[in-house]
């Protein structure tokens, strides 16, 4: 890598390093252990997810090293920091999953202070958790510093029995433990044995989503959201990580150069193929807003709409990342969507060359077992549906993958639930019946607080088998492990006194996810009637805190439940002060 002398009178980092008046500030940095050289050279921020919470972010402490590596052969100089996380497997089933989405708002909140504060001249974040992804890209594109993201890898798969098994099988294996089909012994072998690494989730759930992302938006390098945790090849891409921010910092490449209109549907087209988890329609949109740019529910899944579904992963198929890493990853699945027209090419990406130009350099083709060429794809659609109707004017997201389109057609009588437990309850006991649409509202954003995912009760109803024989609506969110006909992100939410705070048992629900609609049979003078008499959103426990603070500030769903004006209104960039 060429040494590179930068002129930091341009830099922020020249607000704590340069002339005179900043010797207390370099007091502190020789106290360090920093030499001279360093001081004057670009400081880059280093930032992770790294904690003990969970096997997602325990690799990322390690990986950190190596991009400081990298950002010091580059003629940089590093500087690590740490920002939270709240990770989902562990904050399931309970309260503490109203925290999951409130975090990625303070993941990006206290990056963007860290960065503020100390004058860093350009980031590379690392990130292992379904919210700390789209939270670290998040204050990437705000910043609009140069930017490069690395994915922490995923969790290697478990083996019982001669097969592959995930953290999935442990959430559905519960459902048949309580259903009386699985013995306490057997659950007991299978939890184990199926996380048996560091890394994420490994099948397209959220994390490996959102990772997919990543490289599809072009913040991240090439192929380098694929490789497990554990593999040492990840310290590769992290060293090469941190060689490509300071070339993005020589070319004044930010991240609002690459994060655009055009690369926000590249990455929809990559969700799409690969059937990933219905809370990109909650990320994309968010990332979006802090580039200025309105990329709404609605846009989407019109991309969703019309993308085809070629990629076999879990929790709809039957592979997990890993496999996909083999078979050549992201960029093999951009190369298929390239051959049917389906990617922009034209879009910047953090090695400083264009999407097409990365595409020209991958030889490996589809290998017809994990990835499908895309002129013979799983479905003609992608895997996962926007849906529109009366109880849901803002919009609704429902995953498909894996459901034959029979059974993506639902009517059936509502059953009603004021919140998760209550549903979960209900079906431990089994005080449900096949053909009803289970809502479970009060879960949204504002409304919840925190915007729940469900996939204990999703989880609970597989492993009783009863998946495909009722369909479940919410204000709140899905898990990307969650399987079956489960329409989440339903707005407006309850607490705002959206048509799902209206429902009342009995009350015929359709959901049907090949016309993308989502209706109940009621006129609109019963629905006026009742948000007449509606009482209003139901208190919640949360009347201080970090939660109630959330649930003042969040937005609509659509919009990616955000919680302040974004780029549309700033009347400065970081990076130019």
């Amino acid at each position: 890598m060429n040494k590179h002398v930068f002129d930091k009178s341009k830099l922020p980092s020249r607000h704590v390093s340069v002339g005179p008046a900043r010797a207390p500030h370099r007091s502190y940095y020789y106290a360090m252990g920093m030499t001279s050289e360093e001081i004057a050279q670009p400081f880059i921020g280093v930032a992770t997810c790294w904690n003990e919470a969970a096997p997602c972010n325990i690799s990322l402490n390690r990986q950190a090293q190596s991009v400081k590596i990298g950002v010091k052969s580059a003629a940089g100089t590093p500087r690590e920091f740490t920002t939270i996380t709240v990770t989902d497997g562990i904050a399931m089933g309970h309260e503490g999953m109203r925290s999951s989405l409130a975090s990625r708002e303070a993941i990006a909140d206290t990056v963007e202070l860290t960065m503020r504060g100390h004058c860093y001249d350009a980031i590379v974040g690392l990130a292992g958790c379904d919210k700390s992804l789209p939270g670290m890209m998040m204050a990437m594109v705000r910043l609009n510093t140069p930017s490069v993201f690395i994915y922490g890898g995923s969790i290697l798969p478990g083996r019982l029995n001669g097969k592959d098994v995930t953290v999935q099988d442990v959430f559905e294996a519960v459902g048949q433990h309580q259903a009386g089909n699985l013995s306490t012994s057997d659950l007991e072998k299978l939890e184990a044995v199926a996380c048996p690494s560091a890394g994420a989730c490994g099948g397209q759930f959220t994390a490996n989503t959102m990772a997919c992302v990543s490289e599809a938006i072009g913040l991240a390098l090439p192929n380098s959201s694929g490789a497990p945790a554990p593999y040492e090849s990840r310290d590769q891409y992290a060293i090469a990580s941190g060689e490509a921010v300071m070339n993005l910092l020589e070319k004044n490449i930010r991240a609002r150069d690459i994060v655009t209109m055009k690369s926000l549907e590249n990455a929809a087209r990559v969700v799409a193929c690969t059937g990933g988890s219905t809370n990109a329609g909650l990320h994309l949109p968010a990332i979006a807003h802090e580039a200025g740019l309105e990329f709404h529910l609605d846009d989407v899944c019109e991309i969703f709409r019309d993308t085809p579904y070629f990629v076999d992963l879990k929790p709809g198929g039957q592979y997990v990342a890993k496999d996909l890493y083999e078979v050549g990853g992201v960029p093999v699945v951009m190369k298929e969507l390239r051959k049917a027209g389906l990617m922009h090419e034209d879009c910047m990406t953090a090695t400083g060359r264009s999407m097409g130009e990365e595409l020209d350099l991958i030889e490996r083709e589809a290998d017809g077992r994990v990835i499908y060429p895309v002129e013979v794809p799983i479905t003609k659609t992608g895997g996962v549906v926007g849906l529109k109707g009366n109880l849901a004017p803002e919009g609704a997201i429902v995953k498909v993958a894996g459901i034959s389109p029979q059974h993506q057609i639902f009517t059936g009588p509502a059953r009603v639930f004021e919140c998760e437990e209550d549903a979960f309850e209900a079906v431990k006991r089994r005080e449900y019946k096949e053909g009803e649409v289970l809502v479970i509202r009060n879960e949204g954003p504002s409304g919840g607080p925190g915007m729940r995912e469900m996939l204990a009760t999703t989880a609970a109803l597989s492993g009783q088998g009863m998946g495909k024989k009722v369909a479940l609506i919410t204000d709140g969110r899905f898990s990307g492990a969650t399987r079956g006909f489960c329409v989440g992100h339903v707005g407006p939410e309850a607490a705002h006194g959206g048509p799902i705070a209206l429902i009342e048992a009995g009350d015929v629900i359709t959901i049907n996810a090949i016309s993308g609609t989502l209706s109940v049979a009621l006129s609109g003078d019963e629905l006026s009637q009742r948000k007449t008499d509606w009482k209003g959103p139901r208190e919640t426990l949360y009347a201080s805190g970090a939660l109630w603070k959330y649930a003042q500030l969040v937005g609509a769903t659509y919009k990616g439940a955000v919680t302040h004006p974004g780029a549309k209104v700033e009347r400065h960039v970081y990076f130019d002060l």
